[in-house]
């Protein structure tokens, strides 16, 4: 028997809410990425794992307080915690290699096409591997169309938030971003419910396994949304971070750089290996 499913249980809390914490881990994510751009390699790995596992954690926070408002007619949902976590890992690791794509090999075409491609398939993947790991009595079935279409949406975010993660425009910039990005996530996460319909099995009696969205998921995002407060933390009391350029240390040994280069004197050992770039590109 086909079950009723209902997306949107709490009416529009759900999905602003999810709405949200997609643009907040966005927010904080393209930041810490146009601030690697402007630090030299040895810095520009931390930034680029911070930036990583922000928007992972929004996006993994955003994707089950959405779910939290999901429900079939007549049929507990619960949850298996090992998926739920590894969603969370796959998030991060898989948005990980796609921002750190980016973050050294620049705003070029090939880049950013494979870095949003692999952020755009981490986004998905978390969001169907969140999906593998309800428990309820009942078949989970998907309608291919909408999850392709929701896998593109997902890819397209992607590689156009990491373009402008890039351009370094400053904070307005990002944060018209971020809600761009937001919204492109939230979206893929309802195209992707909108695939979803549910065969009951209407003689099957007790709990189906797994806890209960209330009990497992409320905890579980402690731990992300204490992240992305920190990392918020880190974002606020970093000035670069909110100017979106570089400090005076940095443009001034940019110029004395230029100036060694044209008498034709050696560029010092201790800054050899720095990389300085323009607002707009390596």
């Amino acid at each position: 028997m086909r079950g009723t499913v209902d997306g949107f249980s709490y009416g529009l809390v759900t999905p602003l809410v999810a709405y949200f914490m997609a643009c907040l881990g966005g927010a904080l994510g393209l930041r810490c990425t146009t601030r690697s751009l402007l630090v030299a390699n040895t810095w520009r790995g931390g930034w680029l794992a911070l930036g990583s596992a922000a928007i992972g954690s929004g996006i993994w926070t955003m994707h089950f307080i959405a779910m939290m408002g999901f429900s079939v007619e007549g049929v507990p949902v619960h949850y298996d915690k090992a998926l739920t976590f590894a969603s969370l890992g796959v998030a991060i690791v898989m948005v990980g290699v796609g921002v750190f794509i980016v973050g050294y090999k620049g705003a070029t075409g090939p880049a950013l096409f494979t870095g949003g491609t692999i952020t755009g398939l981490g986004v998905a993947s978390m969001h169907y591997l969140g999906m593998a790991g309800m428990r309820l009595h009942g078949t989970i079935e998907y309608n291919t169309f909408l999850v392709g279409a929701s896998v593109v949406i997902a890819m397209v975010a992607a590689t156009a938030a990491l373009w402008a993660a890039v351009q370094v425009r400053g904070i307005l910039w990002s944060l018209g971003a971020s809600l761009v990005m937001g919204l492109a996530v939230s979206g893929m996460h309802y195209m992707g419910m909108a695939a979803v319909s549910v065969q009951t099995h209407s003689a099957a009696t007790g709990s189906p396994g797994g806890d209960s969205a209330a009990g497992i998921l409320a905890p579980m995002m402690i731990g992300p949304l204490c992240f992305l407060l920190l990392a918020g933390v880190v974002v606020m009391f970093d000035p670069l971070m909110v100017m979106g350029r570089p400090d005076w240390r940095d443009a001034q040994e940019a110029a004395e750089l230029e100036g060694r280069s044209r008498a034709g004197v050696p560029r010092p050992r201790h800054i050899t290996e720095r990389q300085t770039r323009t607002p707009q590109g390596w």
